[in-house]
């Protein structure tokens, strides 16, 4: 068992007195082209699923949040959030909510699909302590909050907030009796079940596991195909161990409720999160790397508190490594370790494993989302309401730094998950995630695909239909055997017709040589303007895409609705452990915090870019030894 860590978070040590000042109770857009064009999607055969050699409905790519908080969530209710969990779906169907600024907020863009994920430790327990009926009105606790004494209940909340450092939370157990606590997540399910329109927006049964030892993230978001689910969630309470959370996912799996956990925020774990030993110190082994493939097919790349996709220390050939860089572990103003933290070098350490091993413990998909803690998911650029109540939820705030990072223009404006699923319905959505047939981006809705398989070197007009890519070969998140021959990859991506149009598709490869050096290489495979790559620096040319930041205003006469290319890898060696995945990159736009800069009459901030380059990046496909 874990007793109360060294130091907790600034933003856990002082949220009780944002709770208490958080107790009273035409926007300008860049003019892009816009595209008519469609995606290659026609039928499909399953090329995953041994289950089924049945053809499946075609599949469509669907954009969704997986990650999203309300005032159920500790943090959120201690930084003055009254969002419920009823508001974050009304959000994501399109309709208006209020904001902790006092302002209404809307998504102009309905999602498809969305799982609420309060933190498991605490879930919607804090909204009730001010109730003077409700369930826990005789504890201490909320006696002292209903006081009316204000220094009586900023003591109190301070004891909560201070307990999630904790394991059990022998301090206010009170609190989280399970006659308690399963009436409130009960309500989560009968939500989802009221909120589920198949078709049109599908709901998933979810929750944070909330692990943050000395402010290090570990974290991971629990999702559920269906609402047959346990009778609680399980939280960091009942272990801070991630190999336990997988245990309890097995038996909840084992009992008729398929789950899956996704961590997130790596790239501020200090290492931890793609350590290269478990939680007892040990040399990871085969039987925690099945376990871990089992339970965690997912990793969220990017999303409010940074992109985890690579950093410039370790990948400094990359010209586009620095993408919304967030290393501050939360609350300890000091940048985490690199190694371990990172997406791409954890998969270069897994083929490593395979190579010297037998076993590849990194072999997971990709998601984005945006772990708002305010019901909404901001990840539009020119529409960025911040992301845990009164701490940065006005531009004002936003400029002097929030409880989490000591500069909160570092936040991004991210991201969404992007599913190719045969249905909007929890089973083709979940089935999907679970397949990895998904890809993640920045907030743009860009659809991107990659395939290897035995295709024709010429992409015809119009892109390769869905029905050949599966009868051919295999999608985005597969496992190959090489062959003399080096695969053909088939990548694909559309733009979004709101946003800027598409500068360049990318394949980033990393590989194991024979003598154990791990190895990696950016290759443009398609450039926008009808430019091609150059041959041995496998570089686009520049298409002169600009913006003008004091007005936001982007070229709109450069960069491509759809780019499409069949390619295949100049250095391919039939002996090395390899993966592929695809990364699209747009022209440049203004970032938010630029936006807010106009908006308000101020100098741009010299601590972020003044633009940004959204992106998506496919799940990986991963390359067997031919031996």
């Amino acid at each position: 068992m874990r007793s109360k860590t060294s130091s907790l978070p600034l933003c856990i040590t002082v949220a009780a007195t944002i709770f208490l000042a958080g107790c009273d109770n035409d926007k300008a857009r860049p003019q892009t082209q816009t595209s008519t064009a469609e995606p290659p999607v026609t039928q499909r055969q399953d090329a995953e699923k041994a289950t089924s050699a049945k053809p499946r409905v075609a599949p469509k790519p669907y954009f969704g949040e997986l990650h999203i908080h309300t005032q159920n969530s500790f943090d959120a209710y201690t930084t003055g959030v009254r969002a419920k969990p009823e508001d974050a779906y009304r959000y994501a169907r399109g309709e208006a909510i209020d904001h902790v600024s006092g302002q209404k907020i809307r998504n102009e863009r309905p999602l498809d699909f969305m799982a609420l994920t309060d933190h498991a430790e605490y879930l919607g327990v804090l909204p009730t302590l001010s109730d003077p009926d409700g369930p826990l009105a005789a504890t201490e606790i909320a006696k002292a909050v209903l006081s009316g004494d204000r220094e009586r209940a900023q003591a109190a909340m301070m004891k909560v907030v201070m307990s999630i450092g904790t394991n059990p939370p022998t301090e206010v157990k009170e609190l989280t009796p399970p006659e308690v606590r399963k009436p409130l997540w009960q309500n989560y399910i009968d939500l989802a079940e009221q909120y589920y329109e198949p078709g049109v927006f599908t709901t998933l049964v979810g929750f944070e596991w909330t692990l943050i030892p000395d402010g290090k993230n570990l974290h991971r978001n629990v999702i559920f195909r269906g609402t047959d689910v346990p009778d609680l969630p399980f939280s960091a309470f009942d272990s801070d161990k991630p190999e336990e959370l997988w245990q309890w996912l097995d038996n909840a799996r084992a009992t008729g409720s398929d789950v899956l956990a996704i961590p997130h925020n790596s790239n501020i774990s200090d290492g931890l999160m793609f350590q290269l030993e478990d939680s007892w110190g040990k040399p990871i082994d085969k039987t925690y790397a099945d376990a871990r493939l089992r339970n965690e097919p997912l990793v969220e790349i990017t999303q409010i508190k940074g992109t985890s996709e690579t950093h410039p220390l370790l990948s400094p050939n990359d010209e586009w490594s620095s993408f919304e860089i967030m290393g501050e572990i939360l609350g300890a103003e000091r940048q985490g370790t690199v190694k371990g933290s990172y997406v791409r070098e954890a998969y270069l350490n897994g083929i490593k494993m395979e190579a010297e091993q037998g076993f590849n413990p990194y072999q997971f998909g990709l998601v984005g989302a945006s772990d708002s803690h305010n019901a909404s998911v901001p990840v539009e650029e020119d529409n960025y309401t911040g992301k845990m109540g009164h701490t940065d939820g006005t531009p004002e705030a936003r400029r002097k730094g929030s409880l989490l990072v000591s500069n909160s223009l570092t936040y991004s404006a991210s991201g969404l998950t992007g599913v190719w699923a045969e249905s909007n319905t929890r089973e083709g959505i979940f089935d999907a995630l679970k397949r990895k047939e998904v890809f993640a981006t920045s907030g743009p809705r860009i659809s991107v695909l990659l395939f290897a398989g035995d295709y024709p070197r010429e992409v015809p007009e119009g892109g390769i239909a869905l029905t050949e890519l599966y009868q051919t070969g295999k999608p985005m998140g597969s496992k190959l055997m090489a062959t003399d021959k080096p695969p053909r990859l088939y990548a694909w991506a559309m733009r979004d017709a709101n946003n800027a149009p598409l500068q360049r598709l990318q394949i980033v490869k990393g590989w194991a040589t024979a003598d154990g050096e791990l190895r990696e290489q950016v290759f443009d495979v398609a450039c926008s303007d009808n430019q091609t790559p150059d041959p041995t620096t496998h570089r686009c040319p520049d298409n002169g895409a600009t913006v003008d930041t004091s007005t936001c205003s982007i070229s709109d006469a450069t960069g491509a609705a759809q780019l499409a290319t069949v390619w295949e890898d100049p250095a391919f060696d039939a002996s090395q452990h390899a993966f592929y995945y695809a990364r699209v990159l747009e022209n440049p736009t203004c970032r938010w915090s630029t936006w807010d800069a106009l908006r308000n009459g101020w100098p741009l901030p010299d601590s972020v870019p003044a633009t940004l380059q959204e992106r998506a990046w496919t799940s990986p496909i991963w390359l067997s030894p031919k031996s």
